[in-house]
């Protein structure tokens, strides 16, 4: 028995040096592999997660405006502002002394004749941004839209609204029918299709870039000034929309012979769609916007360096922008549902 077991100890051996060393090698690369298979997918993950991220507030942001706009020369019943009473006129910017807040001025509100318009590469606006977004980014837009709610609502006191027909309106802030229109059959409910007149809540907003976000220090922001109600009483607030948006920029396309296509393309605030201004067309209307935006991630990626050249809407030059950033520029051509009735 004894003889039996030195005889299998003798067959029975480890791993030489070299087996154990090619082994290593084997499993090294295995293990080398599997890391950066893993560190790649990663990376991608996080370039996919951030492009997502960008794309996803370009596309929070557009939509926002894009609503506004569709809807711009909505004043309830019909799309004439010139027929809208109360609105502001040349000579006198509150002819039905609705005393509205002073923020930005009373033609911010009451001046229903330019449903949409801007200020180019400027501010202009009389409000100021908000102390908590810091300053106005420079070489952006402002797009201003003023409209009436889509559904009738109840007349409110101390809120905007206007009365209308299909042939005129009128704007009101008492909680009271203008005298001029018949109420609705019921007053205890918005007015329905077969009443004579409806009642629609008077919407201002415009848009501009900050240099400050308050919900994402240090990242530019998209807000807007909004007319709005608080504590029974008309104010304007200052709002923010989206964290990232760098840039804004709008065109405006004029439709000037009546023919319901667009003549020319012009930059917020040309005097051509103005009817308080010297360079008014008579008959000239907004029919279209192209509205671009510039936005950027929230927080700078290791390696990533912008060399795009931004150069959006009517901007000479283009955008001098810090790298480190994921930047994308979107567009589009908004058309005005209410501007061709």
């Amino acid at each position: 028995m004894n003889d039996l077991h030195i005889k299998l100890a003798r067959h029975q051996s480890g791993l030489t040096l070299a087996e154990l060393m090619v082994a290593l090698a084997i499993g090294s690369f295995l293990m080398i592999g599997a890391i950066q298979i893993y560190n790649q997918s990663r990376e991608a993950f996080v370039i996919n997660e951030s492009i997502a991220r960008v794309q996803e507030t370009a596309q929070f942001a557009m939509d926002t405006i894009e609503a506004d706009l569709r809807m711009a020369s909505n004043w309830g019943r019909n799309s004439r502002g010139l027929a809208v009473e109360g609105r502001s006129l040349i000579s006198d910017a509150d002819p039905a002394g609705l005393d509205p807040p002073a923020d930005c001025g009373a033609r911010w509100v009451l001046d229903l004749g330019k449903p949409i318009d801007g200020n180019n590469n400027s501010y202009g606006l009389a409000c100021l941004p908000t102390a908590a977004a810091g300053p106005w980014q420079p070489n952006s837009d402002v797009v201003t839209v003023r409209r009436a709610t889509v559904a009738p609502v109840l007349p409110t006191n101390g809120r905007f609204q206007i009365q209308s027909t299909r042939i005129q309106g009128e704007l009101f802030k008492n909680g009271l029918v203008p005298s001029s229109f018949e109420p609705p059959a019921d007053p205890a409910f918005p007015a329905q299709p077969t009443d004579p007149s409806a009642t629609h809540n008077l919407l201002v907003n415009s848009y501009y870039v900050a240099q400050e976000s308050e919900l994402i220090p240090g990242v530019p922001t998209l807000r807007r000034k909004t007319l709005t109600m608080a504590a029974g009483a008309s104010v304007i607030q200052d709002q923010e929309v989206a964290p990232g948006v760098e840039n804004i920029q709008m065109q405006l396309g004029i439709d000037v012979d009546r023919d319901n296509t667009v003549d020319r393309y012009v930059n917020p605030g040309d005097p051509i769609y103005d009817p308080n201004a010297a360079g008014y067309v008579p008959g000239a209307r907004v029919i279209t916007a192209r509205i671009w935006m510039i936005v950027r991630g929230v927080t700078p990626e290791f390696g990533v360096q912008d060399t795009n050249t931004y150069q959006p809407g009517d901007l000479a030059s283009a955008l001098a922008l810090d790298n480190g950033y994921r930047r994308m520029q979107v567009s589009k051509t908004v058309l005005l549902r209410n501007a061709r009735t």
